[in-house]
């Protein structure tokens, strides 16, 4: 993955990490990394595209990848996931996540990570074109 810098994200989700989100070793499992991209992911869609309706619109998770970079633990300030279109491509597009952690003004990153959206009709249960309204919406959100 491409390395990104926190000011390349418009967007954050603060997180909450909870004692069952730990491991035996006293840091966030690695699964649930996963779970917070995508409790970000559904807030995003909706600040990114305000025309975005989960009743009406649907994508499928083609591909998600995370790379850990530091343990992220119980007593760590102030965690957030970051999100941003990284891609948009014909029928999919890409999210880019960061989590990070703030202690003292300094900003630590704990993990990184991509997710491939391929959108899909409900009805026909097929792969869609991304349409032009939410094109023009995640663009504009995120400068692309």
């Amino acid at each position: 993955m491409n390395e990104h810098h926190l000011n390349d994200f418009r967007f954050h989700q603060d997180l909450q990490v909870r004692w069952m989100d730990l491991d035996p070793l006293n840091h966030v499992n690695n699964s649930i990394y996963i779970q917070y991209f995508e409790l970000g992911r559904g807030k995003y869609m909706s600040a990114a595209s305000p025309s975005w309706d989960w009743h009406k619109n649907m994508f499928l998770i083609a591909n998600i990848t995370c790379d850990y970079r530091k343990e992220l633990k119980l007593q760590d300030s102030n965690p957030k996931v970051w999100i941003r279109t990284g891609r948009l491509g014909t029928k999919s597009f890409e999210l880019d996540y960061l989590i990070t952690s703030t202690r003292d003004n300094v900003t630590s990153v704990h993990a990184t990570g991509k997710s491939i959206q391929v959108m899909f009709d409900m009805k026909t249960r097929t792969t869609i074109k991304i349409p032009d309204w939410l094109r023009a919406e995640l663009s504009d959100f995120d400068g692309l």
